[in-house]
């Protein structure tokens, strides 16, 4: 009864408070990081934070929900059932947000998960540099500690949402004789100041979501080392289990439709390719195409689920996020370039008056994921991470 109780007070609060211009069902992340800057997205971060609901199921005592799974749940059913976005979204909640409250000090985690929960800091991240992307220890941005600072010399690159970040996490290497996977150190310091610059990248999808980032004698404070001095290779490690676990979390279950609807693949072929005699999509090859990704789609979604469930109890995640982030980026890919190639010439357009939104939208998505495999850490990079950690299997 409690519950039902929760779902009726969660329902009538969201009914209330969010807006319906962040009713959109889902939004890709490059988009995401404008439209987060927004009034109406403000507002609806700024409600949400009263409740915690930010971060739902963070402790209260630095300002988060406090939910158990059950309430998460219930909270996230009938976000779903609206199609509400996140109140917040970004690496803040995602990534250095749960590092912290595992590894982290309790004055770092007074210091700094506050203002994750209210949006106040919004953060990026410091990993890639032009040398070091898959190979991510040869890092050389170095940090030489002087009293209670470090000063920071180097460039990152790929630097997602730097332009509208605050704070960043970062790798730096402090011991430079020592072996590349040892001497790193894991810090975290402020972007608005004089020794930070940041270049946003053009993508050929159009948009500009990753920066380069220059450090000229920045600062990091002493008291903003995560982790021990020269130990930061195993906080980065971990971070990065708690960015794929984000990939692995299951979506609400949805009511059963009246009547069967068609996936957005099915859709598509119809309307550029037409049905036969049968109602199926006319081209048999292009019907097996969409059979074959729908049905990896529902396969990784149910895999997840199960996942999920199972590890409820179990606490921090582990190695085998690294097979959801490779089979999820993979099926991203493959269906953004399905999509587009379901539209036939009309999936290529970049600019004309002649074509529609969707239309070209889909061409951008199509560019836009062709770097889902490589970001977040590349295929190549998982892949290695099961065969070691998930497996077992020898180097």
């Amino acid at each position: 009864m409690e519950l039902d109780t929760f779902r009726e007070e969660t329902r009538d609060w969201l009914e209330t408070n969010c807006p319906q211009e962040m009713r959109l069902g889902a939004i890709h992340f490059e988009d995401a990081y404008e439209l987060y800057q927004t009034d109406t997205a403000i507002e609806w971060r700024d409600r949400a934070v009263t409740r915690g609901w930010t971060a739902p199921t963070w402790p209260t005592q630095y300002g988060g929900g406090g939910l158990n799974a059950a309430e998460q749940k219930v909270l996230a059913e009938e976000m779903a059932r609206i199609k509400a976005l996140p109140a917040a979204t970004g690496m803040g909640l995602a990534m250095i947000g749960p590092t912290l409250l595992e590894l982290g000090t309790e004055e770092q985690r007074q210091r700094h998960i506050p203002k994750i929960i209210t949006g106040e800091a919004q953060w990026c991240q410091g990993y890639s540099e032009p040398g070091a992307g898959s190979d991510l220890a040869g890092l050389q941005t170095k940090a030489v500690l002087d009293g209670d600072q470090f000063i920071i010399n180097g460039q990152k690159i790929w630097t997602s949402g730097a332009q509208y970040a605050n704070w960043m996490f970062a790798l730096v290497r402090t011991d430079p004789s020592a072996p590349k996977h040892e001497g790193i150190s894991f810090v975290v310091l402020p972007m608005d100041q004089p020794g930070v610059t940041v270049k946003p990248i053009k993508l050929i999808s159009g948009s500009s979501p990753f920066c380069e980032t220059f450090f000229d004698n920045a600062i990091a404070k002493r008291e903003d080392l995560i982790g021990e001095m020269n130990k930061g290779w195993s906080v980065g490690k971990r971070l990065l289990q708690y960015e794929r676990n984000a990939t692995t979390r299951a979506k609400p279950k949805k009511k059963p439709a009246a009547k069967p609807v068609l996936n957005v693949y099915a859709s598509t072929a119809k309307q550029y390719a037409g049905e036969d005699g049968q109602g199926r999509i006319a081209d048999a090859d292009l019907r097996g195409d969409v059979l074959e990704q729908v049905m990896s789609e529902r396969a990784l979604a149910l895999t997840t689920a199960r996942v999920v469930e199972e590890s409820r109890s179990s606490g921090a995640p582990g190695a085998a996020t690294s097979i959801f982030k490779m089979v999820g980026s993979s099926l991203s890919k493959s269906g953004s370039e399905l999509k587009s190639r379901l539209r036939g010439t009309a999936g290529l357009v970049w600019e004309s008056n002649e074509f529609s939104a969707e239309e070209l939208e889909s061409t951008r998505s199509w560019l836009r994921d062709r770097a889902v495999t490589i970001y977040g850490g590349t295929n190549e990079v998982q892949q290695n991470i099961i065969a070691k950690r998930v497996l077992g299997l020898p180097d």
